[in-house]
């Protein structure tokens, strides 16, 4: 132990006494961090997190490749007539870059007095071109009730929304934070040095995120304000000892820190692994979000403890003298009296506790869970999201669904369109097998086999010529019956002949008249933007709208219907959805609800045995601050709303991992109290001395939980904070009241499982 000992101090004396150089270390690698913050790519789509193996992965990687998938956007316009909605649709498919608007008389398009135009854009959605258009819709519709729901040009806008958001989050948590430190700390002039050391392990992990590739805006969004609430505790510990070694070395700052230091290094820690270890627990999750968000808050704590330990000393020691001339009082009060009431009431309140927790059991077995990011609501709506809850309420819900196929086989595509067109949710179904074209005068599918007479007058063009090509066309792909039999008879798809001619055309094999000419064209035209949409090098797109909840088990078993009917002429369908990713999410989500919980719960475990020596102590422990977390997850029960799954995922390990440390506090102050006075003075006491340290590292960490949920607009950040603030809250009260009488009454237990390593 001396020995060990004596390598802390040694370390503790370099770092001191070397803090100039550190000070340079710390400057180089913020400028390194600085430029780092510009290279950093976030994702906005949690479903780029599922794994490649995963349906909806493979269907989005195939269209991306192979389809062109156009920009879209609902518009919804209140009280106004079917004749004004009609003259508003052809104003807007007169605005550059619009391709097309859909509106009919029907209860799809106009309901309730309201007007329902579904607007296509001339490409993807992603150009300033369609951001463009878009708000020349806003600016022509600006004096009707409209209401616009569209992705186009919504994933930055988005984004920047969600960066003001936690600029103010971050702003007003920082207040925050420094208002209970000035209630919690003896000095004022120790809130520098807490926000000195907080901003440079911030821009430290901030600036290093880009070394993994890729961030989710769901960890961008609340890693740093989570990394300040979680590693707060390092700073006040190391200041406090601190404090407390100046007592033991009047006059000598220089020893106080350097003993303070070889202290604090082993005591923060001990303390840092409890949440580390529910961080890494997220980092094993099938879904690979849990990956990002483990490894970059995990790093966040790993850039708090470096800077606590090589950049805080030299920070307290050179501003000792200011730190001294602002000590003032002690405003956190003695709570002595709500120490004797948790001893009073010891036969009573773990009674009720057992209760509530295992009713927490039963209940969140029965937490509707949601998958689908429009099925949660964030506490504050968006223009967006009320535009999207306005057209469901009126029109109900519709989604898109893509069935991925090998191409060829046309007559197999039109058999799926026609039957899953049938399904009652169904409400369209398009596919190049009923794509029709209309022209003089005739309608064809572009699949359908036509005869060289049916060619003739659907395109305006000599029989004899038709005739010509047709033969010409058998030659060319070997399909000599042309040759040997009637050409009457010989059919061929509307599709391939149209391909067929365009290229003897180019070729200048043969030459129409200018109207012609013009006429093909723009049937060709047609055909090329229906194979764009719909049929790629190696693959076939079938799109069906549907109607109703994209998620639920109703759901599920019509997707199920989907695929079997797919599967009756394909071996192997891929069908991507919002209901398809629903599902996948649903599918990954029991087995890492399993593995985090369990392994979130072992690593602690595990953590505790170690620091106490002992068996039962941990047991208690976890077993009050798992009932805590039970608690808190069931108040969505309660309030019967949906909560996103990911924010059960992620709060159950952070609460386990970080709120623990409250009740390592309580637990190592009463073990220790309890050996030179009873153990109804130490469980007095021990409450007493813990609340500074519990108040001020829960007060922080819950508020800044509960300003990212009420102050988000993004549906999973606010669930994530709400849970994650109301968790902490619900732990802070079990520990300071639940803890001590479990101590108590398990007194004997505790006492028979202790061990010498």
């Amino acid at each position: 132990m001396k020995r060990k000992d004596g390598f802390m101090i040694k370390l503790s004396t370099l770092i001191v006494d070397k803090r100039n150089f550190i000070y340079i270390f710390f400057a180089f690698f913020l400028a390194f961090a600085f430029l780092g913050m510009s290279k950093m790519n976030v994702i906005n789509d949690i479903t780029q997190y599922l794994p490649d193996t995963t349906e909806t992965r493979q269907g989005l990687n195939i269209m991306d490749e192979e389809f062109m998938t156009y920009g879209t956007a609902k518009v919804m316009i209140s009280n106004i007539t079917y004749e004004n909605g009609e003259a508003l649709a052809e104003q807007i498919k007169r605005i550059d870059n619009i391709k097309d608007v859909e509106y009919e008389n029907d209860d799809e398009h106009y309901k309730n007095s309201a007007a329902l135009l579904e607007v296509t854009f001339a490409d993807d959605g992603e150009t300033e071109d369609s951001i463009e258009a878009k708000e020349n819709i806003k600016k022509l519709l600006s004096e009707y009730d409209m209401y616009m729901s569209t992705d186009v040009g919504s994933e930055e806008e988005d984004a920047a929304e969600l960066d003001k958001q936690m600029v103010k989050i971050l702003s007003l948590a920082a207040v925050i934070i420094c208002l209970v430190l000035l209630f919690t700390s003896q000095t004022y002039a120790e809130i520098i040095v807490y926000i000195i050391v907080f901003v440079v392990a911030a821009i430290l992990n901030t600036g290093t995120n880009y070394l993994f590739g890729d961030i989710s805006f769901i960890t961008k969004s609340v890693a740093v304000v989570l990394q300040l609430a979680l590693a707060i505790d390092y700073a006040i510990i190391l200041a406090h000892r601190f404090a407390e070694e100046k007592e033991n070395y009047p006059g000598d700052a220089r020893q106080a820190i350097i003993v303070a230091l070889s202290k604090a290094i082993v005591e923060i820690s001990s303390s840092s692994l409890t949440t580390i270890s529910g961080l890494v627990a997220l980092t094993l999750m099938k879904l690979r979000i849990g990956m990002d968000l483990g490894r970059i808050l995990s790093k966040g704590i790993v850039f708090s403890l470096i800077t606590v330990f090589l950049l805080m000393p030299g920070l307290l020691l050179q501003m000792n003298g200011f730190i001294e001339r602002t000590k003032h009082k002690n405003f956190v009060p003695s709570i002595v009296l709500w120490g004797r009431f948790v001893v009073k009431t010891r036969y009573v309140v773990p009674v009720i506790f057992l209760v509530i927790a295992a009713a927490g059991v039963v209940i969140n077995n029965k937490i509707q869970f949601a998958f689908d990011t429009d099925s949660v609501r964030a506490t504050i709506q968006t223009e967006k999201s009320i535009a999207r809850d306005k057209i469901n309420d009126n029109f109900g819900i519709s989604s898109q669904m893509a069935v991925v196929i090998p191409k060829g086989d046309h007559d197999s595509e039109a058999a799926i369109l026609e039957r899953v067109g049938q399904l009652d949710r169904v409400t369209d179904a398009k596919g190049l097998a009923n794509v029709s074209i209309e022209q003089n005068g005739h309608e064809h599918t572009l699949t359908e086999k036509l005869t060289p007479r049916e060619i003739s007058e659907f395109v305006d063009i000599d029989y004899d010529t038709i005739c010509l090509l047709y033969q010409v066309y058998g030659l060319k792909n070997e399909e000599y019956g042309a040759f040997f039999n009637n050409i009457d008879d010989c059919k061929l798809t509307l599709i391939d002949m149209i391909h067929f001619v365009k290229e003897e055309m180019d070729k200048e094999v043969i030459n129409f008249d200018r109207e012609t000419t013009d006429d093909f064209n723009e049937i060709y035209d047609d055909l090329i933007d229906a194979e764009k949409q719909l049929e790629g090098e190696n693959y076939a797109r079938l799109v069906f709208e549907y109607k109703g909840e994209v998620e639920g088990q109703e759901s599920y078993d019509f997707l199920e219907q989907v695929r079997e009917i797919t599967e009756e002429y394909y071996d192997d369908p891929i069908i991507s959805s919002k209901t398809t990713a629903s599902y996948d999410l649903y599918s990954s989500f029991g087995e890492d609800n399993k593995r985090i919980s369990l392994l979130t719960i072992v690593f602690v475990f595990m953590i505790l045995v170690f620091t106490f020596s002992s068996f039962g102590l941990p047991v208690l422990l976890v077993m009050t601050i798992q009932g805590s977390i039970w608690i808190n997850f069931s108040f969505p029960v309660i309030q019967n709303v949906k909560m996103y799954f990911l924010s059960y995922l992620v709060v159950s390990s952070i609460q386990m991992g970080a709120t623990i440390d409250y009740a390592i506090v309580i637990a190592n102050r009463y073990e220790s109290l309890k050996k030179v006075m009873g153990s109804k003075k130490a469980a007095i006491k021990a409450v007493d001395d813990a609340f500074p340290t519990i108040i001020t590292s829960g007060s922080i960490l819950s508020m800044a939980g509960l300003l990212i949920g009420f102050m988000s607009t993004d549906a999973i950040i606010s669930s994530l904070g709400i849970c994650l603030g109301r968790g902490t809250i619900i732990s802070m009260i079990l520990v300071m009241l639940v803890l001590p009488q479990i101590l108590m009454l398990c007194e004997k237990l505790v006492d028979k499982t202790y061990f010498k390593l």
